[in-house]
């Protein structure tokens, strides 16, 4: 090390001058750090009702395709169903015997499973799929909030314990100035802001969507 304290009074310690090999020590620690954050009780279970919430949704809107296409089977079936009573009707009374009107009966049938098919749907599509969806962006807001938290944790005591061992490192003569963004701590919070810029805007959708449903 080669330096003149009296031209150069500020002086700039690093590991290695290869920006290479600090960038990269620098991403492992980082990425050590958010795996740290992953395996957080309160994140685990965040993540654990974010998904529950996603399956939930995702079974309702199976739910809503299912009976949709029934519908339209039943719709075309109905068609289909009610000409052919007619015609029996028709060719019933054509004969000379009594009107059968018995095709009706299972007609009857048909038709109400239909309008009970069409009336689940109607409530999955402006009730349960919209709740659900909702759930499901809360969820998903509370789970990136949750991460943040964390990592911003995890960044407070790296820094507490780099800290802590630059003072017993400096004598007393030495002031020593340390700027933590441009370290892992630093880098860990950068991760936790956008967390959290997610959080709030997922949580904002989740907001104008109860509101549309007022």
């Amino acid at each position: 090390m080669s330096f003149d304290i009296a031209k150069t009074p500020t002086l700039q310690a690093i590991a290695t001058e290869n920006e290479q090999q600090l960038a990269d020590d620098l991403q492992q620690r980082v990425d050590a750090g958010l795996r740290q954050a992953e395996q957080q009780p309160e994140v685990i279970e965040a993540s654990e009702a974010q998904r529950l919430a996603e399956a939930q949704l995702a079974k309702l809107q199976k739910a809503e395709r299912a009976l949709s296409q029934f519908a339209k089977e039943m719709g075309d079936k109905i068609s289909a169903f009610r000409e052919a009573a007619l015609d029996g009707i028709i060719e019933s009374a054509a004969s000379g015997a009594k009107p059968d009107f018995k095709a009706f009966t299972e007609l009857a049938a048909i038709e109400t499973r239909s309008r009970h098919a069409s009336r689940a749907i109607e409530r999955l599509v402006e009730q349960r799929i919209p709740a659900a969806r909702i759930a499901r962006l809360r969820g998903e807001s509370h789970a990136a909030l949750a991460k943040a938290r964390a990592i911003e944790r995890i960044a407070q005591e790296r820094a507490e314990k780099l800290l802590g061992q630059l003072r017993d490192a400096v004598s007393e003569e030495v002031v020593l100035p340390v700027d933590m963004s441009k370290g892992v701590s630093g880098a860990l919070l950068a991760y936790a802001a956008r967390y959290k810029s997610h959080a709030i805007q997922i949580s904002e959708n989740a907001d104008q969507l109860e509101r549309a449903r007022r």
